[in-house]
């Protein structure tokens, strides 16, 4: 027999992930009701749409800045969108806040792998010079393309870093 799905479940599972109410209970329903196994399924999900529409024109967007207590250190991250309507979602805005926080703490030198010079590309320390694969500040576990992939599931539209610029007084 089924276990039932209760309103609080996908109630905590919304919360959690951000997700559809639909889309939280098949989860839920998928997971025999282990918010868990439910919350990793939603993610798997959202990877994938955000693979399939990472091809799509991104020409609306916002620019961030992040400035340090002190204001010795900040940031300025641009962050694209498809629509101007998602540029001013509260899940955008925020991504594109964290991105510049995390361009201000760890110093990335390009957006993506793409960017970084042929010469380049065989230093050990790569991962680090590249914001898309750097650990994310609030979780080391992910990485900041983890992150804007799973917004891109959220909002369901497609997101750049396009660029960003990080300044520190003395530097």
């Amino acid at each position: 027999m089924r276990t039932p799905i209760t309103a609080d479940a996908v109630k905590a599972l919304r919360a959690r992930t951000g997700a559809g109410v639909m889309d939280c209970r098949r989860a839920l329903e998928e997971a025999g009701g282990d918010l868990e196994r439910a919350a990793a399924l939603l993610r798997e999900r959202g990877l994938a749409t955000a693979a399939r529409k990472a091809g799509r024109a991104t020409t609306e967007g916002l620019v961030e800045a992040y400035i340090h207590a002190g204001g010795r250190l900040g940031a300025l991250v641009e962050v694209d969108c498809e629509t101007d309507f998602v540029a001013r979602t509260e899940d955008f805005r925020r991504l594109a806040r964290e991105l510049a926080m995390q361009v201000a703490a760890s110093s990335p030198l390009y957006v993506s792998r793409e960017e970084v010079p042929e010469d380049d590309r065989s230093r050990p320390d790569l991962a680090q010079l590249v914001l898309l694969e750097q650990p994310y500040i609030r979780d080391p576990r992910r990485t900041v393309g983890d992150l804007v992939r799973e917004t891109v599931a959220k909002v369901g539209e497609n997101i750049q870093v396009r660029r960003f610029a990080r300044f520190k007084v003395g530097e």
